[in-house]
């Protein structure tokens, strides 16, 4: 089946970077979990998630509501991207969390994980749980601080998840 972006936002970012990425990778589909949940999950092979970071290093909250419905789900046969939003200067030491707390889950659950982005000097937080093997585990955004890097980051990481995703 094709794919799908499923996020939630409270502010607003995370769907406007959602449409961004389905824009750019040829208008796929949108699920915002909080009116639509997440079982429509199942239906897919090809999923991107789009997490942003609350508080010191949690899931927002409609990702929270279905955190535990979400663990019961199956990803062994299929293909998971992540993006995820946080504010380095506020939230240093746990920039961008929410993303490392799915990868951890979705590793578990025997998901294929795509679309890891280099660290590189342009990022200046403390610590991350989305951090492994020297790499973000997702595409990581911080539109409080550093929005005139989202557009370009954007489109390089979807360059770069396209084989896997669409």
């Amino acid at each position: 089946m094709a794919s799908v972006i499923f996020y939630a936002s409270s502010t607003g970012n995370t769907e406007e970077i959602a449409k961004e990425i389905s824009k750019e990778l040829g208008n796929i589909r949108l699920v915002d979990i909080a009116e639509d949940g997440i079982t429509l999950m199942n239906e897919y092979d090809k999923i991107i998630l789009g997490l942003s970071t609350w508080g010191a290093g949690e899931l927002q909250d409609d990702w929270s509501d279905v955190w535990e419905d979400f663990k019961e789900l199956n990803f062994s046969d299929k293909t998971v991207a992540l993006f995820g939003l946080g504010d380095q200067e506020d939230f240093g030491y746990n920039y961008i969390d929410a993303v490392g707390i799915a990868y951890e889950q979705l590793k578990d659950s025997g998901a294929n994980i795509v679309g890891s982005w280099d660290i590189s000097d342009e990022y200046f937080y403390d610590e991350s749980r989305a951090v492994v093997d020297n790499k973000f585990v997702g595409l990581a955004l911080d539109e409080d601080n550093q929005a005139n890097l989202t557009s370009h980051r954007i489109f390089k990481w979807c360059e770069d998840i396209k084989q896997y995703i669409v």
